[in-house]
């Protein structure tokens, strides 16, 4: 096992392609302040090494090293990304092996219908399509031994942020309202 400092938590957040996971992630940091290392699929795939995600990839060794080497230097670590199962699965299941009770899993659950009415407001819809997202959509793309927490698409993101900060065991003042 991974020898960390004990305070320090791993959050996966996982779930379709507009799901709200970028947004919960920067809500945490938002609400926690310093001490949240945030990890981007997206990021290390697309911009740092620039590839497609396909089983096998270099950016699932990158995620694994990244979340990791921010977990034993002390951080709370958010992994975040669609991370299907069936390219990230046995890497995900080492960091939860790893980290045992340290290690907290999510995925936001919000139907193909709702992705495509979030998904309009990004700024990739002009470049991805209805198509190119119905084929990412993968309903329900649960981790194997009901690990994680499923957060239905109508918690609101205060709502969903404080339910993991909750599991971080630390509380912090929700947003001054605008």
């Amino acid at each position: 096992m991974t020898t960390v400092p004990s305070p320090t938590r791993l959050i996966v957040l996982r779930g379709n392609s507009a799901s709200g996971k970028s947004s919960v992630a920067a809500g945490l940091r938002e609400r926690y302040g310093r001490g949240i290392a945030l990890v981007s699929q997206d990021t290390l795939r697309r911009d740092v090494l620039r590839e497609r995600d396909v089983p096998g990839a270099a950016n699932i060794g990158l995620i694994d090293l990244t979340v990791r080497h921010a977990l034993e230097h002390g951080f709370h670590t958010v992994l975040e990304g669609i991370l299907y199962v069936a390219h990230y699965g046995d890497m995900l299941a080492g960091l939860l092996t790893d980290y045992g009770d340290r290690a907290h899993c999510f995925y936001l659950d919000v139907p193909f219908e709702e992705t495509l009415s979030r998904h309009a407001t990004k700024p990739i819809a002009d470049t991805v399509g209805k198509d190119e997202l119905r084929s990412w959509y993968r309903a329900l793309d649960l981790l194997p031994g009901g690990v994680e927490t499923v957060i239905p698409a109508g918690s609101t993101l205060d709502a969903t942020v404080g339910q993991v900060l909750d599991v971080l065991g630390v509380r912090c003042a929700p947003p001054a309202p605008p």
